[in-house]
């Protein structure tokens, strides 16, 4: 009998003490809520689970197929067709939820960027706010996809006044391809939610990302002292237990969770184990028990937010706008953040949305709550007249980050 099997476990994984020394203690019950939060011995669970699941449920569940398959094939395309390889990069861009909000009309001409509105969050999103960023991530995308394949891009925000759901309209002509960094860092920014080193970001990197703005309604903002660091966890977390006492932004959430690997090869989005951040033996032994329920995916999320996301990030951004509220900003706020995000991939960072806080000011507005959380998150704020719309967290990475599923450029292309 193993050591695991001699003694009793606490919730936190840990032995327990007490009792006389060596007397033999009978094991807890292995359940999904246990294994969501022990992280010592996952080695030799794992390898018991591998017997007791057998290779079939595994093969099932795709535990040796992270990163295959159809849902992943988006991630191989590049380049090559005309204006169709500038949206072959815009739908590897960042986007809440992994709902992949948007549809392409694409010309010889030109590309038209649509809101796909089938693809809201509910309760989550109640603002659309972090739809319309979706689409400004996917849209900086697509900008920076056209130098490098022969064209030169003009877009206009907002095209049509009768139809708000024409984002862009991006007009092409030819020009000679130049290569960019940013470009070259498409296929390899992935949202990494796992532990980060801790090491510190020099103030001068910090500042050369924040000279990537090119626009005046938008910045970022960075919290980098232990106080604004502490502020913006502890909003973060009151925001993340707040939003999961919140059945219905709780139900509108988890809606998007994909655990069976035939759904997710089949619907190619939403939110799955390989990119939560857990670490690899974890991940496995997950994928091989029963799916998890809402309830235990909520308090995995609380657990993962406050250790590692947020104990482990160097320091803390906010994409801030001077209206919260307008989709012209939010689709600024959307580019910016790609940028970023790009940036930092190039240069070996990881970085992660936290929009806990958001989510729930934009709740509170939706439905008449008191502002707690909006009124907290102003006080973050270093100088009046910003308002936050997108934080994140920004570090130097342990581990790589894991492929989300993408839908490619042919599944999201208007007739």
């Amino acid at each position: 009998m193993s050591a695991i099997d001699l003694q009793r476990f606490t919730d936190d994984g840990q032995p327990e003490t007490g009792g006389p020394v060596g007397a033999l203690r009978e094991p807890l019950p292995l359940t999904r809520r246990r294994v969501l939060r022990i992280v010592g011995g996952t080695g030799a669970i794992v390898a018991v689970a591998a017997v007791a699941g057998g290779t079939a449920r595994a093969v099932d569940r795709g535990v040796f197929a992270t990163g295959e398959g159809p849902a992943y094939a988006a991630w191989l395309e590049k380049g090559g067709e005309g204006p169709l390889s500038l949206v072959r990069a815009a739908v590897l861009a960042s986007n809440a939820h992994n709902t992949q909000p948007w549809l392409f009309r694409v010309e010889p001409t030109g590309i038209d960027l649509f809101t796909d509105t089938t693809r809201g969050t509910g309760a989550n999103d109640p603002l659309g706010r972090e739809l319309v960023i979706s689409l400004g991530c996917a849209l900086e995308n697509l900008l920076l996809a056209a130098a490098p394949n022969g064209f030169l891009a003009t877009p206009t925000l907002f095209p049509d006044p009768v139809e708000p759901n024409h984002v862009a309209r991006v007009a092409l002509t030819a020009a000679e391809p130049t290569g960019s960094p940013l470009y070259d860092a498409i296929p390899n920014r992935h949202t990494n939610r796992a532990a980060y080193t801790g090491a510190p970001i020099a103030a001068e990197t910090l500042a050369a990302m924040t000279d990537l703005n090119d626009t005046a309604d938008v910045d970022v903002v960075w919290l980098t002292t232990p106080e604004e660091k502490a502020s913006f966890g502890a909003l973060t977390i009151a925001a993340t237990e707040a939003f999961i006492a919140d059945t219905e932004q709780s139900v509108d959430s988890f809606a998007w969770w994909r655990s069976d690997w035939d759904e997710l090869q089949r619907l190619k989005d939403g939110l799955t184990l390989d990119a939560a951040g857990l670490p690899a033996l974890t991940r496995a032994f997950v994928k091989m028990m029963p799916d998890i329920s809402r309830a235990e995916s909520d308090q995995a999320w609380l657990k993962a937010t406050r250790d590692p996301q947020l104990a482990t990030a160097a320091a803390f951004g906010i994409v801030v706008a001077r209206d919260h509220q307008s989709a012209a900003q939010w689709i600024q706020a959307g580019k910016l953040f790609q940028r970023l995000h790009l940036w930092a991939t190039a240069e070996g960072m990881a970085m992660q949305p936290l929009n806990q806080m958001v989510e729930r000011r934009d709740r509170e507005l939706s439905v008449g709550l008191a502002p707690e959380i909006g009124s907290a998150l102003d006080a973050l704020m270093p100088e009046p007249g910003w308002q936050a719309l997108m934080p994140f967290r920004i570090g130097y990475p342990a581990e790589p980050a894991l492929k989300s599923p993408r839908r490619p450029a042919a599944e999201v292309v208007m007739a």
